[in-house]
């Protein structure tokens, strides 16, 4: 008996260590992407024009594993995937029987894991509950937890085996969904703040797995560093994480990278739609069967729009035929021209039409909308389905919210206040120069996707939310909370400050995405109790309208009777800077 044990242990002594890694360096290459945002293909679909994509992603990474060999390479995703490109919309909704085209992509490119997006969330659950039957890549989100059960939605992690050694990738998703989507998106979960558990997921996986590499991958934005924001909790991770080796970030499509002092905790965010590669390099050394030292290193890869992986786009071709077909399908008719930037100066044929999406609800009293586009132009002629994502790229539902006249008012402040200065009426008589103080709240400095100097916003323009059917002006002279001014509603009737009224909005803005509705007191947690109606997605609305409605005209746009009005004042000191600002933004305007 004391033979066989002995004999027992000396087995199980011998077999730790022949599983153990051998003695040597060992290097790997970590690439990720994140917030690819449905840009699978380098189609435009519309043009000749090409962009970078997964397709061109493809190519660079299997060079790699050609030359390295495969074992040395490592793929990640940092979620927001499913939407935002024809692509994407179109197997989420249209062809819901073939087996969805990501879920395709992601396995022929042999993804080790991907995380999951708080736009991932958005297509529902009918969208993303498929795509994760049919991807056989894991699909990460920590965070993302059962309510019935406690446990992971999705799946807290992966253990992948490379040379010898093992390899531990954590996901997380954003912890604000709950801010943005209207429940019944996330139906069965729950989203906890990054930073208070993945310390202890870490410290998890370590003590059941032992791995020798550890990644942790989350679709959170980089942050400040200084907890402010549930959103954006990289730096705060970054700060604070213990035993991890990789940090890959997201959301907020910023590329960066960084190490830490000693150069063995490395911090990646890839930026968004394919247009780089983050990289990270480690160097292992093992020595007497344990890791002994690591050395980590980050950089950025450009992604060009071609070269492609010409064997995927063979194999996904008939797709991409698909969705060209339904892209360039004929909508409707449009006899002007829609400029998103008109938006951020007045109301325009653009703002227009999203209103009139709302105001077209029944029972619905006032509409509350921001232009969605940075810069995206309709021009005249005929309207194909793809012109519907450049006047409305989200997948967010209408929801008709009920409101005081006073709350409206006050949302209105707080809006505008992301948006303008107040100027002196000093200032204002002054002379337009290259120094001319902005009217618009924005700002020169390196563009984090170029470094290049540019103007931008300073806050974010989808944001900038402004109201129709009723008639007021933004008074650019008062300080903030002072500037509205309402003078009726769109028909002439009285404006009551009083009373409550049906306003429609996007499931976004409803559920606190933007803290609109947060700053002016409205409990948006408790948003059950003033909703009056959740209608279709806005897209599937503006496709209904367009059938109703097939050809758009400026002067039908224009009825202000339907829309009312607003603007800027005083009008005729305020245009110059208007204008001043606009150039600085787009250059001709």
């Amino acid at each position: 008996m004391r033979k066989t044990t002995i004999l027992a242990a000396l087995f199980s002594t011998l077999l730790t260590i022949s599983c153990g890694p051998k003695d040597g360096i060992y290097e790997f290459d970590l690439f990720s992407t994140n917030d690819v945002h449905g840009t699978w293909f380098d189609s435009t679909y519309t043009s000749s024009r090409v962009r970078p994509s997964l397709m061109a992603v493809n190519r660079y990474v299997d060079s790699v594993r050609t030359v390295n060999g495969a074992e040395s390479v490592i793929l990640i995703d940092g979620g927001d995937c499913l939407q935002g490109d024809n692509a994407a919309y179109y197997f989420n909704y249209v062809d819901t029987v073939t087996p969805h085209l990501y879920a395709r992509m992601v396995d022929y490119m042999k993804y080790d894991a991907v995380c999951v997006g708080n736009h991932d969330i958005e297509t529902g659950h009918r969208v993303y509950d498929r795509v994760r039957r049919q991807m056989k890549t894991p699909w990460l989100a920590a965070n993302a937890v059962r309510e019935d059960t406690g446990k992971s939605y999705f799946q807290d992690y992966v253990i992948l085996s490379r040379k010898g050694l093992k390899i531990a990738v954590i996901g997380a998703e954003n912890a604000n969904i709950a801010a943005w989507l209207t429940p019944e998106l996330w139906s069965g979960m729950r989203f906890e703040p990054i930073v208070s558990m993945m310390q202890a997921k870490v410290d998890e996986v370590r003590a059941k797995h032992s791995p020798d590499i550890v990644i942790v991958a989350t679709h959170t934005a980089t942050g400040k560093g200084d907890g402010s924001v549930l959103e954006a909790e990289g730096l705060d991770l970054f700060k604070t994480l213990k035993g991890v080796d990789f940090l890959l970030c997201a959301h907020d499509h910023r590329p960066f990278v960084t190490v830490n002092g000693d150069s063995t905790f490395g911090f990646i965010n890839s930026g968004s739609h394919c247009r780089n590669i983050g990289h990270g390099h480690i160097v292992v050394e093992v020595r007497d069967g344990k890791v002994v030292s690591k050395t980590v290193s980050t950089d950025l890869i450009p992604v060009k729009a071609e070269p492609v992986d010409e064997k995927m786009e063979a194999e996904f071709h008939k797709d991409y035929l698909a969705v060209k077909e339904f892209t360039l399908q004929r909508v409707g008719e449009l006899r002007t021209e829609l400029r998103t930037s008109d938006g951020y100066v007045g109301m325009s044929d653009y703002l227009a039409l999203v209103h009139r999406l709302g105001l077209s609800q029944p029972g619905v009293d006032l509409s509350l909308a921001a232009p969605l586009t940075f810069n995206g132009i309709v021009k005249s002629g005929a309207i194909i389905y793809n012109d519907l994502f450049t006047i409305y790229p989200y997948e967010n539902q209408m929801f008709v919210v009920k409101m005081s006249g006073r709350e409206i008012k006050d949302y209105l402040e707080a809006s505008y206040d992301q948006w303008i200065n107040t100027l002196t009426p000093a200032q204002l008589s002054s002379p337009i120069s290259d120094a001319s103080p902005a009217l618009l709240k924005i700002i020169n400095h390196p563009d984090p996707r170029t470094s290049r100097q540019s103007w931008s916003f300073q806050n974010r323009s989808y944001n900038f939310d402004s109201a129709a059917g009723i008639n007021y002006t933004v008074d650019v002279t008062k300080p903030s909370g002072e500037r509205i001014s309402i003078s009726s509603m769109a028909d002439g009737a009285v404006f009551d400050f009083a009373r409550e009224y049906n306003v429609a909005m996007t499931s976004y803005r409803a559920c606190g995405g933007g803290g609109l509705l947060l700053a002016i007191g409205i409990d948006t947690s408790d948003i059950d109790s003033r909703i009056v109606a959740r209608l279709p997605e806005y897209r599937n609305i503006l496709y209904s309208y367009l059938k109703s409605h097939p050809v758009l005209t400026s002067e039908e746009l224009g009825d202000t009777s339907v829309t009312g009005t607003w603007k800027f004042v005083p009008e005729k000191q305020v245009g110059p800077f208007l204008r001043n600002d606009m150039r600085r933004l787009f250059g001709e305007w």
